[in-house]
């Protein structure tokens, strides 16, 4: 368990970077996600493009700075590891619900693209676009400090896409 003056420490040092100071967690992590709405966005008049999807695969978010051109990749891959639980739990959480709804809508896209009925293809991804929109800003919110997460009855309506 981090103390206060350490948590204090990763706050100065964070300080002037896309890194909040409030939570030590920066939104460039959810580009990773912004992608696979954008594919998915795209798959209802290019249905192709659910090869794209398929592709897309979850990233852990300490993988993901690895993998990025971001300026501070390495403080935020070090600060993850002092993220507080009151942060870090929530914002694994909700991580670990847009990871389910992707996987689950690829599938089930995918299964719609074979029937070969575009309106419930359209009305499917929009669904699936709009829930996925909602757990990132649940999660934006968890990194710019908000304890606000959705209730277990939003959770259970957005997964059972």
């Amino acid at each position: 368990m981090m103390d206060d003056a350490e948590f204090s420490a990763w706050q100065k040092k964070v300080e002037g970077t896309n890194i909040s100071s409030t939570t030590l967690l920066a939104t460039d992590y959810l580009n990773h996600f912004n992608e696979i709405v954008m594919l998915l966005e795209m798959v209802p008049d290019m249905p192709d493009m659910i090869e794209d999807c398929k592709e897309w695969a979850p990233k852990s978010y300490q993988e993901h700075f690895r993998d990025s051109a971001f300026s501070d990749k390495e403080l935020a891959i070090e600060a993850y590891e002092h993220v507080p639980p009151r942060f870090r739990r929530p914002f694994e959480e909700t991580i670990e619900h847009l990871n389910t709804i992707v996987a689950h809508a690829v599938s089930q896209l995918e299964t719609i693209i074979e029937t070969g009925d575009e309106d419930l293809l359209r009305a499917t991804a929009s669904a699936v676009t709009t829930s996925l929109q909602k757990f990132m800003d649940v999660a934006s919110g968890i990194i710019h400090g908000s304890a606000k997460t959705m209730s277990q009855d939003e959770i259970d309506t957005a997964l059972a896409l």
